[in-house]
């Protein structure tokens, strides 16, 4: 089997899932970004990681984005000789902004690359199927690949056949219209092995599919992240078996609502950002969360939980009043470390990028990014980084508080 000779390069971005009311179907692509740089080599297995999660570099195999290479790799027909892999992670770790599902990205992608003709023996349904596989849900990873607004779901099953296959599918922003197969090319900038303003995406195999949509400009978004981790797993097991029907009713007005704020009226997104189904019930799981939530929500801040936690993302127009802009000192007001970051929605979703120097560049130059700029071309990670070393259970791996035993966080 032949290799790419060049490295590939994937930016791939932050992601917030369920928005409020959109639980396990809604994705937010954000402006901050991991990237990773991988090559086929003569032999062995090479990780080095820098920014958040630099503790996962000696996971080896175990590390989340070597696990989704391999995976990628044996879909493509077999596995190369050597890997050597370099992660400047801007995403942080178990913190409700997607860094699995960013890994999981970002091994197939790299695969994918560096394979010659990888693009067409795994256009972008394949991308979706395998990744969600992996994942073990889609909302984090339909808005990781497709960037911008997502809505992700599981189509009917009848006679227990699998629902129907179709691809990328390119048409007017949002429009949502339906047309074939368009697989994503390897070169320079290429959007996530899937077509740039892709609206509809239906995986092969295991039945899902995802609906982009473009969100509406004057939409800015901050973000309140925690200063510690919590297990997805336990933000799950505080959620009950059922809910109140009138709850569920009302759950479903919220996130009609919340599509129509977040592309077309941001005025009413306070209303829309009200949730019934899971936040409620996991304000005891993650109590300094729960406080700034309400706070924000007190001043009229269409605040929401990031994913399953213990993130807070505020969403408005930047300058309403009150708005954002009092979003600091709110958090301030809770005596807790929350790191408020301001973002742009990623309207790109991940990005590969073949080639690279082949040199190491100095010490300095290797950085994790943390960025709300669009790529530039030829932009990849380089430099020295953390050297691998025997680590505790990783964040990103089989084992991860990402992905210990749960399908849909």
């Amino acid at each position: 089997m032949n290799w790419a000779r060049s490295p590939a390069v994937v930016r791939a971005p932050a992601t917030s899932a369920n928005l409020g009311p959109g639980f396990d179907a809604f994705g937010l692509a954000l402006g901050l970004h991991d990237q990773v740089e991988a090559r086929v080599t003569g032999g062995g297995l090479a990780v080095e990681v820098s920014g958040e999660g630099e503790e996962t570099a000696g996971a080896g195999e175990r590390h989340l984005v070597v696990t989704a290479m391999r995976a990628a790799f044996a879909r493509l027909g077999g596995q190369p000789p050597g890997i050597a892999l370099r992660c400047a992670n801007g995403i942080p770790h178990g913190r409700g902004l997607g860094s699995s599902a960013a890994a999981v990205v970002s091994g197939v992608l790299a695969a994918r690359a560096l394979v010659p003709g990888g693009a067409d023996r795994m256009p972008g349904a394949e991308v979706l199927r395998l990744a969600v596989d992996l994942e073990g849900h889609p909302d984090n990873v339909a808005a990781c690949l497709a960037g911008g607004l997502t809505v992700a779901w599981q189509p009917a099953v009848a006679d227990g056949c699998a629902g129907s296959v179709a691809g990328v599918v390119r048409g007017e922003p949002g429009a949502g219209s339906v047309a074939g197969v368009v697989p994503g090319e390897p070169g320079a900038g290429s959007v996530a092995g899937l077509a740039p303003g892709a609206d509809v995406i239906r995986g092969e195999g295991r039945p899902v599919s995802l609906l982009r949509l473009d969100v509406h400009a004057a939409i800015s978004v901050v973000a309140c992240v925690a200063p510690s981790a919590m297990a997805t797993h336990e933000a799950r097991a505080a959620l009950p078996a059922s809910v109140p029907h009138a709850d569920a009713a009302a759950n479903a007005a919220r996130s009609a609502l919340l599509l129509a704020a977040l592309t077309s009226d941001p005025s009413v997104l306070f209303d829309a950002t009200e949730d019934y189904l899971h936040q409620r019930y996991r304000a005891a799981a993650m109590p300094p969360t729960a406080d700034l939530l309400a706070r924000l929500r007190r001043a009229g801040v269409a605040a929401v939980i990031s994913g399953a936690g213990p993130s807070v993302l505020a969403l408005g127009l930047a300058d309403a009043r009150p708005g954002l802009a009092m979003v600091d000192s709110i958090a301030r007001e809770t005596g807790i470390a929350w790191r408020v970051t301001p973002l742009k929605v990623d309207r790109q979703g991940a990005t590969v990028q073949p080639g690279g120097t082949g040199e190491p560049p100095p010490e300095t130059a290797w950085q994790g990014r943390s960025t709300n700029q669009d790529p530039e071309p030829g932009v990849h990670p380089a430099g020295g980084s953390t050297q691998g070393r025997a680590t505790t259970p990783a964040t990103h791996g089989p084992q991860s508080r990402e992905c210990r035993g749960l399908l849909w966080c």
